[in-house]
């Protein structure tokens, strides 16, 4: 390098010249990274959030690697080790379970509300339910199908070592020893671009856990969003706690966006998730659509004035 150096200044060039000129969308980048870490210090509990491009090299986060509760959050795991052992060939999706008194609990969901083995559902529509409208029921009817266990060690395969199923759903004495079902902000962002990249099991694996994923329901990552633009995610909240995972289907700048919140008041968490969500949209829309030099390539026709 020293004689590189040399060389370089005997024929009148800088040795800066040798490194990759910064790109001019960094300092946006920057920008970006502050705005997300103003709002997540503006909230009263503690937030850790991870904001990835999928198809590109920009990462922001903040309390990546804390353990937060997840709530219903954690049902994403659930769904992923189900689908896994479906492929394995250890249950089949079109199995049908009773919905039994034993297992219903209240919270989100309508299986509680159904009679004490009146009704039997196939493995894979207790996963819909699970996701889509949050069933506590059909999640203790999965736990109790694939093992607790298995999710938290099929977790750990894929190196997320920090997101952990410790209990069913809404056992309290459970949460109030501390056995609680965690995970960080930088393990969902990992598992949802694996799911993404198709790398969970297989591609159709990780295409079927997406396709519930992204069915139709109400968050606050896709709220401030347009409309037309995909989401696959999931929500979870117990009080004080708000977490959400979600892959933003941005055309040409996909993203991940995961939020999680703790000792919160009021609606704080959703606020500034919204807030974070925003925020990343306004950037990787914009970095979708410009070329290296900030012009913006319009589709309709944009001319140059």
């Amino acid at each position: 390098m020293k004689r590189l150096a040399i060389l370089l200044t005997c024929l009148g060039m800088s040795v800066h010249a040798v490194h990759a000129e910064d790109k001019l969308v960094d300092p946006v980048a920057k920008k970006v990274d502050a705005r997300l870490e103003k709002i997540a210090e503006g909230v009263n509990g503690v937030m850790g959030f991870a904001v990835e491009d999928l198809n590109g090299e920009y990462r922001f986060a903040t309390n990546k690697d804390r353990e937060f509760a997840q709530g219903s959050a954690i049902k994403v795991p659930i769904l992923m080790e189900v689908l896994k052992q479906a492929d394995e060939g250890k249950l089949k999706l079109s199995d049908m379970h009773w919905v039994q008194k034993k297992r219903q609990v209240s919270g989100s969901g309508i299986l509680s509300e159904l009679g004490d083995h009146t009704t039997q559902m196939s493995v894979e529509d207790l996963c819909v339910v699970m996701i889509v409208l949050s069933d506590n029921t059909a999640t203790n009817m999965l736990i109790d199908l694939v093992g607790m266990e298995n999710v938290t060690k099929t977790m750990e395969s894929l190196g997320c070592k920090h997101t952990k199923l410790r209990r069913i759903m809404l056992d309290t004495k459970a949460s109030a020893r501390g056995d609680e079902n965690i995970s960080s902000p930088g393990d969902a962002a990992k598992i949802l671009r694996l799911l993404y990249e198709g790398k969970f099991v297989s591609r159709d694996v990780s295409k079927h856990a997406l396709a519930i994923l992204g069915k139709e329901k109400s968050g606050a990552v896709k709220s401030p969003l347009p409309a037309g633009i995909h989401v696959a995610f999931k929500v979870g909240e117990i009080p004080g706690v708000r977490t959400e995972w979600a892959i933003v289907e941005l055309k040409d700048r996909p993203y991940v966006v995961v939020t999680m919140g703790a000792f919160g008041l009021g609606d704080e968490f959703e606020n500034a998730t919204k807030e974070i969500s925003k925020t990343a949209y306004d950037f990787f829309s914009r970095i979708a659509k410009a070329s290296k030099y900030g012009a913006y390539m319009d589709p309709a026709g944009w001319q140059a004035r």
